[in-house]
């Protein structure tokens, strides 16, 4: 048994390439860990121009030089932003504050809701319970009540910050998109030459992760104005609100849809009671996550890598738990990195050794 181990160990930890691979990975993650918190405009950066890269690259396909491409596609960029500071966050903001101030309304409601259950079926519902979940109820808002004084005690903090982000994060995805060739070049220079492994799991996560990314941002837009659009038709209270958090809920797969849809029902019976108009809403909702799991994911995110959706919620749980947003953002893609570093680690003992590839192939 023991030789068994040793020979394993030997045939899976012996490869220079392998041993070089993993310091990256373990190098990536201890940066993550260590100074995730300091980095994330770079992060934020990083992200925002591997998007705008794929548009950039479009332009280059037509045969615009680059730096032209980069000019246009930033103006683009910088637009949209005006656009979600000047007309998108005011409206948001409007909502939030009309959320806050009928829901007082909305728990007088449903405590007399609770209070007829129990006249109704009172062999099957006490009035512990009833008293349980309005100490819940209770409890939930009080903790909701301090996160909110806490925020606005760090208002003016938070600005700073927003203000710093607003500035850096332009700038950074400027330069990463214009001298992106330099980056990888200067990059190069501090990587080792016995590197084809890890440079052949990065080929195949950077793929995946362009893939993913690119379909998962268009997938959150499509979803947040096709139920903006059946809301405001509806006559849905809080529809932008709402809206832009069922278009983020495919961020995370399975979860997100089951999460989002208490909120859509409470803000319509809320709004309606039981009746026609609260049935349109709970129809429509689920007709857009229908049309998104069989026909807008699959047709967006159709080169990604096909994992079980038992390691797609693994992931979401485990990256979702570690890094917040980011990680649920990103729980697919790292799950990817993770498909790649095992099949190529464990398949490399068995065939003959390839020349190394170079990163700008894969960047």
């Amino acid at each position: 048994m023991v030789q068994l181990i040793r020979d394993w160990i030997k045939r899976h930890f012996s490869d220079p390439q392998v041993f070089i691979l993993w310091f990256f990975l373990v190098l990536g993650f201890v940066v993550i860990f260590l100074v995730g918190n300091l980095l994330i405009p770079v992060f934020i950066s990083v992200v925002v121009a591997y998007l705008l890269e794929g548009i950039v690259g479009v332009l280059r396909r037509w045969r615009v030089p680059r730096f032209p491409a980069v000019m246009a596609v930033f103006i683009v960029f910088m637009a949209c932003l005006m656009i979600l500071i000047i007309w998108l966050l005011p409206l948001l903001s409007r909502q939030i504050g009309q959320l806050v101030h009928q829901l007082p309304s909305m728990l007088t409601m449903g405590q007399r809701q609770l209070l007829q259950l129990l006249e109704r079926y009172p062999d099957f519902i006490s009035e512990t319970q009833i008293g349980n979940i309005l100490d819940m109820v209770n409890t939930g808002l009080t903790g909701l009540a301090r996160q909110i004084l806490s925020i606005s005690l760090a208002s003016v903090r938070g600005v700073i910050t927003a203000l710093i982000y607003l500035i850096l994060v332009p700038f950074l995805v400027f330069f990463l998109l214009k001298d992106k060739e330099k980056i990888i070049t200067w990059l190069k220079e501090f990587l080792p030459e016995n590197r084809g492994l890890a440079v052949e799991v990065w080929q195949e996560v950077n793929l995946q992760v362009a893939n993913y990314v690119r379909g998962k941002v268009w997938e959150i837009l499509i979803i947040w104005i096709a139920s903006y659009i059946t809301f405001t038709i509806l006559r849905l209270d809080f529809a932008l609100l709402l809206s832009l958090f069922v278009g983020l809920s495919v961020l995370v797969p399975y979860i997100g849809v089951t999460v989002m849809f208490l909120p859509v029902i409470l803000v319509a019976y809320f709004q309606w009671g039981w009746g026609s108009d609260f049935a349109y809403a709970i129809i429509a909702y689920s007709a857009i996550q229908l049309l998104d799991g069989n026909l807008l994911a699959p047709l967006l995110l159709s080169e990604v890598v096909d994992l079980h959706p038992v390691a797609i919620i693994v992931a979401v749980l485990l990256f979702g738990g570690l890094w917040g947003l980011w990680g649920l953002f990103f729980a697919i893609p790292l799950a990817t990195l993770v498909n790649a570093v095992i099949k190529a680690w464990f398949k490399r003992p068995h065939r003959k050794e390839e020349p190394g590839n170079d990163l700008s192939s894969a960047a």
